[in-house]
Parts: C-alpha cells; structure tokens; sequence
C-alpha cells in the first residue's frame, strides 16, 4: 500500500498539489494497511479503522482523515475494481468552521504596542514585528506569505508586491496603500542599516540577520497574546496571527458598505486581492460582526418602508 500511495502523490505533484501534510497522512494510512497485512484493495472498512485510531480525537478529525482516504480510494477504483470508496458523510463533515476573532482598532494598537517593547533594547527585533504585523493586518497576506516574501519581491516604488508561488502555488500582484508602502520602506531602511551584508533575501529578518522562522512568530505571537492578557472565546481559542486575515477582509466589506458600493462587484476583487480560487473561499472569511448587522438592518428598514409605500 506504501508504494501505491507514494506512486498516487507523485501523480498529484506532477499536477501541481503540494499535499505536504495530506501527503504525510496518507502514507500513515498506508504504513498502517501494510503494518497489519492487508491485502487487495482499499476497503471502507480499513479506511475507517485508520481514520478512528486517535480515540480521543474530535470526529471532524476522523473525518478529515477518512476524507484524505476517500481520494486515494477514488484514484485507485480506477485499476481496482474492488475498491470502495467511503461515502463523502460517514464520519460526519470533514472540515468545521470555527468563530474568528476580528481584531478591534484598540488590540491592534495594543499588539503593535507591546511588539514595539519587545527585546534587545536597540535591536531590530521590535521593527521586524511591529512591521510584520501591521503588513499582515493591511494586507490581509498569509503569516506565510508575509515571511517568504523576497526583498525583490517588495516593489517600495510602485507600493506593489509580488506574491510568488502560495497557496494552489499561485502568484497574485498585491497593491499596497500609502501608509504600508512607506512603514515597509522604513523597515527596509533600518534593516540594512543593522545588518547591511546579510546572506537572507527575505524582507524580513531577525535578530541576527537570518529569514523570520514560522514557529518563532507564532510564539513570540502567543507570548505578547499572554501579556495582553487577550482569553479565551466561547469555543476555547484565543486570538490568531490568522485572525489578522479574516479581520482585513470583514473590515474591507464593511467600508463598501458604508460608502454604498456594489459589494458583489467589490468581492470579485477582494477574492483577487487574497489569491483565492473561488469567490466562495472569500465568503468564508467573512463574519457577521455588529457594525454589519446594523447596516444590515438598517438596509432592510429602508427597503421595508420603500415596498409599503409602493403598496399603498
């Protein structure tokens, strides 16, 4: 099962899918079906089996693993006729959309406070952060993106970055505002005075002129999270450096609303603007915060007292 599992996502990455963690899970999968000497095709009952051995896992994570399952089984029913494919619901939906946080005007001034606090006094560690997460919250870039982001890749002329290979290994132009242009001009102009022969090509760096790391984000991240103080919500998540995204994208609705534009006309270009495939991937960055359900209902008051009229 290993060798038919890694001929399947050769196949996939020739097509152009990185199936980096995906891929991880389905040669579990296939270590498992040959650890326990299965023979023939896949089978529901197998895929199952595999899905459930973390016990105490939650079932939309059984069901995101017999979902990774599903699509190998589907690509080997082609040459297996015995084969069978688990049905798309067995363990309920794969995938559950949790609550995000939208970040307040007061917390992302409170997080660049605090980012500018951070250590060795005169170091270039504050102006990395503070940077960084003031492009994240205009953007609306992936944390990702952000840190891979190339110093040829952030045109401070044009005020425009080139967004190479994310997400689907698109690449998108992302025009920057005024503001953003000239913070990241003004980092770029420190960090080459700090570090002016260092090796990395990143934009951003660290400390000690090396690229920004993903985990050493996320943790200096959660550890300014903890000094703010920011808890919990409702479903037990705290605030995310993600959150920075979906914040971006409802504030940006909630502008065109406000100036009265055709709002879906506008999110075609907003599903541009954050490389998505499918203008229903910006939908689901989109929540319901108050200040869009009061112009919500204000607009339905309107047109409420327009159709009366015209019934009279």
């Amino acid at each position: 099962m290993v060798e038919l599992a890694q001929e399947y996502l050769t196949l996939r990455r020739q097509l152009g899918y990185a199936l980096a963690t995906p891929g991880q899970a389905l040669l579990a999968f296939a270590r498992y079906a040959d650890s326990i000497r299965h023979r023939g095709p896949v089978t529901i009952d197998l895929a199952v089996r595999w899905a459930k051995l973390p016990q105490k896992a939650k079932p939309y994570w059984w069901a995101r693993r017999l979902q990774i399952v599903r699509g190998f089984a589907q690509h080997r029913s082609l040459f297996e006729p015995g084969t069978e494919i688990p049905p798309a619901d067995l363990l309920g939906p794969y995938f559950r959309r949790s609550t995000p946080h939208i970040y307040s005007n007061a917390e992302i001034c409170a997080l660049l406070r605090a980012a500018k606090d951070l250590g060795p006094a005169g170091g270039l560690r504050c102006h990395s952060y503070v940077t960084l997460f003031g492009l994240l919250i205009s953007s609306g870039l992936r944390i990702s993106e952000a840190l891979h982001l190339q110093r040829d890749e952030v045109d401070l002329r044009s005020g425009v970055l080139t967004v190479a290979r994310s997400k689907f290994r698109k690449s998108r132009l992302v025009p920057l505002h005024p503001s953003t242009t000239h913070a990241l001009a003004k980092y770029a102009e420190r960090r080459n005075r700090y570090h002016p022969e260092a090796t990395a090509r990143t934009f951003f760096i660290n400390e000690r002129g090396a690229p920004m790391g993903y985990s050493g984000v996320i943790g200096t991240f959660t550890d300014l999270r903890c000094q703010l103080g920011w808890t919990k919500n409702r479903e037990g998540r705290r605030p995310r450096l993600h959150d920075m995204r979906h914040t971006m994208a409802v504030r940006t609705l909630l502008r065109w609303c406000q100036q009265g534009a055709d709002v879906d006309q506008k999110i075609l270009a907003l599903c541009t603007y954050l490389g998505h495939v499918e203008v229903t991937d910006t939908y689901w960055y989109l929540t319901a915060v108050p200040e869009l359900m009061a112009l919500t209902a204000a607009r339905f008051q309107a047109y409420s007292r327009h159709r009366s009229r015209r019934g009279r």
